[in-house]
């Protein structure tokens, strides 16, 4: 992927983001518990958040700035690759969770290293460094239920 200019970036980002809301909103309305069904429709308000302080960036009217180091588990690491279908379980829902926040750090980070813009490479370490505490929360989860369980 060849992204020539800061807004392309910024564009992609912003199309990313959705994607990822429209991800967990299809999780939610896969779950049976209204408990799990609030935790993913959660995540998607927040990647609808992602989406909004992006275009603020690309827009001029916000700067962010990354925060430290987020612990890694790497649970999702070493689990078996599942699909998105009518009847996900929640540890299968987990997994792709996990594994859908591991790719938007990676993206985040690519894209960060493909600009020479200081100011738009904060932007998008800052928000890689969001998706890793979502992908921590998934495996600090997936630690507790579905391992305790096991």
């Amino acid at each position: 992927m060849k992204l020539n200019s800061v807004e392309e970036i910024l564009d992609y980002a912003i199309e990313k983001e959705q994607d990822a809301a429209d991800f967990y909103n299809s999780l939610a309305a896969k779950m049976d518990r209204q408990a799990m069904k609030d935790v993913f429709a959660g995540f998607a308000r927040e990647e609808m958040g992602h989406k909004a302080k992006l275009q603020a960036v690309k827009e001029g009217r916000l700067l962010l700035s990354a925060e430290k180091k987020v612990a890694d588990l790497k649970i999702g690491d070493h689990l078996v690759e599942v699909e998105l279908n009518a009847e996900i379980g929640y540890q299968e829902a987990l997994i792709l969770a996990m594994k859908a926040e591991k790719a938007a750090y990676k993206l985040y980070h690519d894209l960060a290293s493909a600009t020479d813009n200081a100011e738009v490479q904060e932007v998008l370490l800052s928000l890689a460094h969001e998706e890793a505490k979502h992908k921590l929360r998934f495996e600090v989860e997936y630690d507790d239920v579905i391992l305790t369980e096991n």
